[in-house]
């Protein structure tokens, strides 16, 4: 039930108890139990809404930085990542595997305070090797769902 709840709420975070319920043919009272522990657990680490930005009258940037680092000693790259992930711009920090340890992905208002957070505060960090700062110009898909409209075809057909 738990996967089946997990799953519903990351498609939409507003379902109800009660329709979760229905979805399941389970009692609103062991959804909300099973729901209440996961989030005891931090399996549900919190519940967010996807805005389209591009929608809305606010410049925003976002940028995804190829962090190498130096690994600490019995800590690994988690303690970096942590204090990467402490300052307010930062969205995400994940570790990956190919030529590059840490992505950040950032919003700013501008390129300008992009570039400053990375030239500021995430170079000079004691661990950091390098950084490569990547853009992005249009979001098309983000969290499994599209932010623009689909495109018709509107070529004429040409018979033979």
């Amino acid at each position: 039930m738990r996967e089946k709840i997990l799953s519903a709420i990351d498609k939409n975070s507003r379902i109800s108890v009660e329709d979760l319920a229905i979805m399941l043919g389970a009692s609103q009272e062991e959804v909300a139990a099973a729901i209440k522990e996961m989030e005891e657990e931090a399996i549900i680490c919190g519940y967010t809404t996807l805005i389209n930005w591009d929608k809305v009258q606010s410049e925003r940037v976002t940028a995804l930085i190829e962090v190498k680092v130096t690994p600490q000693r019995g800590l690994g790259f988690d303690k970096i990542a942590e204090r990467i992930y402490q300052f307010d711009e930062v969205q995400s920090v994940y570790l990956m595997s190919g030529g590059f340890d840490l992505t950040v992905i950032l919003e700013g208002r501008t390129m300008r305070e992009v570039a400053n957070f990375v030239s500021d505060k995430l170079a000079p960090m004691e661990a950091v090797l390098s950084t490569a700062t990547h853009f992005v110009l249009k979001k098309y898909k983000e969290h499994g769902l599209p932010l623009v409209q689909p495109h018709n075809d509107e070529r004429m057909l040409i018979t033979p």
